[in-house]
């Protein structure tokens, strides 16, 4: 018996549009994750990607639970000395609020080649308008 391994060229890329109006940050991005890698497939492979694009629309209306908009804060080092830079989800989410999902969209990825790739296939925008309409998304369930 042999295994089966899905060709990357073969298979066919669907897109999906989110409406992230009203839904906790968490949740939709543990959703959009999955089908970035392509878990909700049945020929899903770790090493390959098999995942589809994700649209999001209406990233300013994000909702979050708790008190993170006020308490979370982002970090990241320049790599010199003294170099913690730190950022609030708060100020993040005022100047560019796409941000915030990306951010914890890449969170949710591998960190190698493939994640890269496949953090490449989300595109997020702040209104409810977007420029794939060419590509006819359907809505994700």
């Amino acid at each position: 018996m042999k295994t089966y391994l899905p060709k990357p060229d073969a298979n066919s890329k669907k897109w999906y549009i989110v409406n992230a109006e009203g839904k906790t940050i968490g949740r939709l991005a543990t959703k959009i994750a999955a089908v970035l890698r392509g878990k909700h497939k049945p020929d899903f492979t770790p090493h390959l990607d098999t995942g589809d694009f994700v649209v999001v629309v209406n990233a300013e209306k994000i909702f979050y639970t708790g008190k993170k908009y006020t308490d979370k804060m982002y970090y990241h080092h320049t790599q010199y000395p003294n170099g913690l830079k730190t950022e609030s989800l708060k100020k993040l989410f005022e100047d560019k609020p796409d941000r915030v999902i990306k951010k914890a969209v890449w969170g949710m990825l591998p960190k190698d080649r493939l994640g890269r790739d496949l953090f490449k296939k989300l595109k997020v925008y702040t209104g409810p308008t977007h420029p794939h309409k060419a590509q006819s998304p359907v809505q994700l369930p």
